[in-house]
């Protein structure tokens, strides 16, 4: 039986791939080391809890939940470490649009709730999917998401 949990387990990471190398790729801090790492720390998490799933949500929705979970959890271990300067850390990763960079940063700044919400909508998620991941109502999601908006245009204006 345990072939069929690999082989189970192993189409679930083919089928969410593209998604799980986002959300690592999104949350990591900056060099490309990091997602390595954190794509295996979510491998890990994902096999140590894919027994646990029940089937209440989408599978797609429990994914991103413990793919989000733990690249928060993983953010925030790596806050408590001491950091290297900028300069000491080596970037093998292109860089981006200035304006791409200020969004990133602005997601950054707001609280883990938050950033789930957005970075959901953002991955394509639906309010009803990302109610059900959070815990939260319809209702309040769409108020939280025009929040966020709002917000987010509103500093993006004031820092360009």
């Amino acid at each position: 039986m345990e072939i069929d949990r690999e082989k189970a387990f192993e189409e679930l990471v083919l089928r969410h791939r593209d998604m799980i190398w986002h959300i690592c790729t999104d949350y990591s801090l900056s060099a490309a080391w990091e997602v390595q790492d954190a794509v295996q720390e979510v491998l890990y998490v994902l096999w140590r809890d894919f027994g646990k799933f029940e089937g209440r949500s989408s599978e797609k929705t429990w994914v991103y939940r413990v793919v989000t979970n733990t690249m928060l959890s993983l953010k925030r271990k790596a806050s408590n470490l001491p950091h290297l300067n900028q300069e000491e850390i080596p970037d093998t990763a292109e860089e981006d649009s200035d304006n791409y960079q200020l969004l990133l940063q602005l997601i950054d700044n707001l609280n883990d709730e938050d950033k789930k919400i957005i970075r959901a909508q953002l991955d394509g998620f639906k309010i009803h999917e990302i109610a059900s991941m959070t815990g939260l109502s319809v209702a309040t999601i769409g108020r939280r998401l025009q929040s966020i908006r709002k917000y987010i245009h509103e500093e993006y204006l004031r820092q360009k």
